[in-house]
C-alpha cells in the first residue's frame, strides 16, 4: 500500500469546556458525596459529577429512542 493512498490524519482538537453550570447540595447530599469521594477514591469531583450527569442523560436517551409501532 503506497502512503498516497492514505487519507491524512486531521488534528483533533481538544474539548475544551467553556459552559459553566453551577448547583447546590443540601448537608445531607454534600455528607454523601464527600463520603463517596473518599470511599472509592476519587479525586477529581468535577469529572465525577460530569460524568455520571452526561451518563444519566445518554441513558435516557437510549432508553426514548423512537419506535416504529
Amino acid at each position: 500500500m503506497s502512503s498516497s493512498s492514505r487519507s491524512p490524519k486531521l488534528p483533533r482538537r481538544p474539548a475544551v469546556r467553556v459552559h459553566r453550570h453551577t448547583f447546590m447540595l443540601n448537608e445531607q447530599e454534600e455528607r454523601a458525596l464527600e463520603r463517596y469521594c473518599r470511599r472509592y477514591r476519587i479525586s477529581n469531583k468535577s469529572k465525577f459529577i460530569r460524568e455520571a450527569v452526561i451518563n444519566v442523560i445518554l441513558r435516557r436517551f437510549d432508553e426514548d429512542h423512537p419506535t416504529l409501532f
